[in-house]
């Protein structure tokens, strides 16, 4: 029997606990129902090339191990890209390009427990998405993932932009008539900083952000994810009054913390997209990729000298497990869920897909950018960067498993 430690970190207002939980399955998230019982059956679809590799429909690709690429087994165990073979690669993302001095992070393989997982096909997904459009909707994380996806692309696409803000950037590949665009809202709903100084938020938690819900209408799919902004000192409105706060400290107003703040967030941006006729207007295809962890800062928290500066996965009985993203991720879940059931009973247009990276990447602290996101001798103010992912790098595994759901899904 494998022991999984748990702990909890980072939390100001939280002691920091350990505890112990078993489990037979390397994943730490054996407890949810694997995501594919909720797939069409039927015969694949006739919409991508048939050459290219699917999993099988019984496979659970968000449950497994990481393993040694091997040379001859893997296409030479190469990475996809490089720093400058992509040029969407951000500087704090550039972990090549900043002298890491260990690249075996770039050598695993994400291997489910029941099947393997096909390397990144980037001709068979522009295929599956000819004439179509795909929205990321969150955090910086979401953007890191479509720097991912655009790098594995292997082309350059025509920015289409309507505003020189990047975190709002549009780009086209034209010879697939194929749409990517950024809609940054790391609450998904609306939020404005009222203490800058003390790092409060005002979260209008029953409100969809008009930064992102007023532009995606005309999109096939929207990928929705965010999770470490909750974490922040938050007050908490509902129905344009104060229901309580995250770590506010306010006298007479209930802490309900961030996984309070986190469900109703969903929950609002959810139903914007699945209800017919609402402000979103949207009929496609919502994918709610789970959470990043936020787990992954040794010696300290990420502003007191916290750094992830191992050099190789976890193996499944090692990996250590904030309390809180087994909060929030249970939440993110959830919320899932009941949109998908919600959805279903109504007779949306919307659907809805789950894509659950949380389970690999728990175990991948050796793949951020750590003080690689800047040259040694620069003064800056940064801190080390254990929340974002280095590109290439672990995170390229999300559209790995965004292309077989899509797959599985046309």
């Amino acid at each position: 029997m494998k022991k999984l430690q748990v702990t909890a970190v980072s939390l100001p207002a939280l002691a920091v606990v350990v505890l112990l939980l078993t489990a037979r399955r390397p994943s730490f998230l054996r407890w949810y129902e694997p995501s594919v019982a909720s797939l069409p059956s039927g015969p694949y679809p006739k919409s991508a090339p048939p050459a290219v590799a699917r999993v099988p429909r019984d496979c659970d690709i968000f449950r497994g191990e990481w393993v040694p690429a091997v040379a001859a087994a893997d296409d030479g165990a190469a990475p996809y890209y490089t720093n400058r073979s992509c040029t969407e690669i951000q500087e704090h993302q550039n972990c090549m390009k900043y002298g890491r001095p260990d690249l075996g992070f770039l050598r695993w393989r994400w291997r489910p427990e029941r099947c393997e997982l096909p390397r990144f096909d980037a001709p068979a997904f522009l295929h599956l998405v000819r004439g179509r459009s795909m929205a990321f909707v969150g955090d910086s994380l979401a953007r890191n993932h479509m720097q991912s996806l655009m790098c594995l692309l292997s082309k350059y696409p025509k920015d289409v932009s309507k505003t020189t803000d990047p975190e709002f950037r549009t780009v086209r590949y034209e010879s697939h008539n194929f749409t990517i665009a950024a809609f940054r809202s790391p609450y998904l709903v609306t939020a404005n900083q009222s203490d800058p100084a003390g790092g409060l938020w005002d979260l209008y938690l029953d409100e969809p952000d008009a930064a992102w819900v007023t532009g995606v209408g005309g999109f096939d799919y929207v990928v929705v994810s965010t999770a470490n902004w909750f974490n922040k000192p938050s007050m908490f409105y509902e129905a344009g009054r104060l229901v309580g706060c995250h770590y506010c400290l306010v006298p007479g107003v209930a802490d309900l913390t961030l996984r309070y703040s986190l469900r109703a967030a969903f929950r609002t941006a959810l139903r914007a997209l699945l209800t017919a006729g609402g402000a979103a207007g949207f009929g496609g295809t919502v994918v709610v990729r789970t959470l990043s962890p936020t787990s992954h800062f040794e010696g300290g928290e990420w502003n007191k000298g916290g750094d992830c500066r191992r050099t190789r996965p976890y193996a499944a009985g090692e990996a250590r497990v904030a309390v809180r993203d087994l909060d929030l991720h249970a939440a993110q879940v959830e919320e899932f869920r009941r949109a998908e059931a919600a959805a279903r009973a109504s007779g949306s247009p919307a659907r809805l897909l789950l894509l659950d990276t949380t389970a690999a990447m728990v175990l991948r602290p050796d793949g951020h950018p750590s003080r690689y996101g800047h040259w040694a001798h620069e003064n800056v103010t940064l801190y080390n960067d254990c929340v974002h992912w280095c590109l290439p790098g672990p995170i390229d595994v999300w559209n790995e498993m965004l292309l077989q759901v899509l797959l599985l899904n046309s």
